[in-house]
């Protein structure tokens, strides 16, 4: 059960009066309850709630790529309502691949188009590679493949999961660029998902 005390301020007109009120006693209250609590975000430095993010529940950006030629690349995701992968608020990435075939891919990460701002940049490098420098680099200043892995195997008919940890945080405007290391023409499934 609370509870509270009541008294008079420093400055009312009953303390001004010559009445004194004893507003602390010689126990301290302490509340027996629990209490939940739900954190949903934040209120930024100007003023704008930031929500909190979470894991994306299922994979997203599903791109179908149909016969992509030995040796040809695909970007992804291309769904027609998308164009890139935004990891605002994620550390993580998870891709998932499903081929025609049982053979091996190459996996590169790229600027996405130049219709989509960075932050507020634009135009962007479409197309670039995309490189970072982590925070566990201290022998040398050289820059790293956010994603770079010229040989990934692929099960025919079945989808397949990579994760890359940490390497892919605060990339705005972020593809992958898939590559048939097939001798034969191969359809693939793309598919992405963000976690925190």
């Amino acid at each position: 059960m609370p509870y509270e005390r009541t008294g008079y301020a420093p400055w009312s007109l009953t303390r001004e009066a010559g009445v004194q009120s004893a507003t602390v006693d010689g126990t301290i209250q302490v509340p027996q309850y629990i209490q939940p609590t739900l954190n949903t975000g934040f209120v930024d430095e100007n003023g704008n709630w930031k929500g909190t993010k979470s894991d994306d529940e299922n994979f997203i950006g599903i791109t179908k790529a149909e016969q992509i030629a030995a040796g040809a690349t695909v970007l992804f995701p291309d769904t027609g309502n998308e164009n890139h992968i935004n990891m605002a608020g994620f550390r993580h990435l998870q891709l998932a691949i499903k081929s025609s075939r049982s053979d091996t891919v190459g996996l590169i990460g790229r600027m996405g188009p130049d219709t989509v701002r960075f932050a507020n940049l634009s135009p962007v490098a479409a197309g670039a590679e995309q490189n970072y420098m982590g925070a566990s680099r201290y022998i040398d200043n050289n820059f790293d493949e956010v994603l770079k892995d010229t040989s990934n195997s692929c099960v025919a008919d079945a989808w397949v999961v990579y994760t890359i940890f940490d390497r892919c945080a605060g990339q705005l405007n972020f593809v992958i660029e898939l590559t048939n290391n097939a001798g034969d023409p191969t359809d693939f499934e793309l598919a992405y998902r963000r976690l925190v």
